[in-house]
């Protein structure tokens, strides 16, 4: 498991925002596209991806994409 895969993993559940806006430190909040339905399919794609168990208290308290794989990787 590695930053980049789930960067990849991450985008891939946005339709309408360009792939080159997800870096590292891209604050996914900020994009256009996020919404609380968005955030639940993140939760949907860890848990198929990694199963890992992610909570809304998870993506609330993270800012960064690298901070919600920080969660995910120490869940592993």
């Amino acid at each position: 498991m590695d930053i980049n895969e789930f960067i990849e993993k991450f985008a891939e559940i946005f339709e309408d925002t360009d792939r080159a806006e997800f870096q590292a430190d891209t604050k996914f909040k900020e994009l256009d596209e996020w919404s609380s339905i968005m955030a639940l399919n993140v939760i949907a794609m860890v848990d198929d991806e990694y199963d890992v168990l992610l909570k809304g208290d998870d993506i609330r308290g993270s800012e960064t994409i690298t901070q919600l794989f920080e969660i995910v990787k120490s869940r592993k």
